[in-house]
């Protein structure tokens, strides 16, 4: 390693990131997300694919994404239920897509998908580090044609692992893990 690095520090950061589902208004200086996407591109890959696109939405795109949300919810569930969600997402200070690129062999397109989560981990550590908060989300909006077309992806080349909403948390949620000897197993 070239730097001293606390794993004080590291396993703080690890064990205190939590999901952010309500966040402040203001969003975080672009300096700080744009470090955050260049850490992510330093997740383990197989074969050294880089599989990872980034896409960091606008207020105009942001603000499209949420009236699709709202008009696929208003279907299933109503009006008030699509406007409610209108609402918070428009409240949402920041957004970014991330994609990964297609590939034609099935173990590489697994590899590519563990690579691109490793991405997403990496990104949202260093946010926490730096205060901010996210919210990674796959919710049927983020596989809608109409979706793709507003990213400008092409589904043929591209899929959508996730959608993250990130800024300044408004509040933390407490969610505890099971005890690591539940989900150990130890071999001979």
């Amino acid at each position: 390693m070239t730097a001293e690095v606390s794993s004080d520090i590291v396993a703080d950061v690890i064990r205190n990131r939590r999901s952010i589902n309500f966040f402040k208004p203001e969003p975080p200086p672009p300096d700080i997300i744009n470090k955050a996407l260049d850490l992510a591109r330093w997740a383990p890959n197989h074969h050294l694919t880089e599989p990872w696109r980034f896409y960091l939405l606008g207020r105009q795109t942001a603000t499209a994404i949420a009236e699709l949300n709202a008009e696929m919810i208003a279907a299933k569930k109503g009006a008030a239920a699509a406007e409610e969600k209108r609402q918070r997402w428009l409240g949402m200070p920041g957004w970014l897509v991330v994609t990964q690129i297609k590939s034609d062999d099935a173990w590489q397109t697994r590899e590519d998908y563990a690579a691109c989560c490793c991405a997403v981990q990496n990104l949202m550590l260093y946010l926490w580090a730096e205060g901010v908060g996210t919210k990674w989300t796959t919710g049927p909006v983020t596989q809608a044609q109409a979706f793709y077309d507003l990213i400008w992806v092409d589904p043929a080349h591209e899929d959508v692992v996730g959608m993250l909403w990130y800024g300044y948390p408004a509040e933390i949620p407490v969610t505890p893990r099971r005890p690591l000897a539940e989900v150990l197993v130890e071999l001979p």
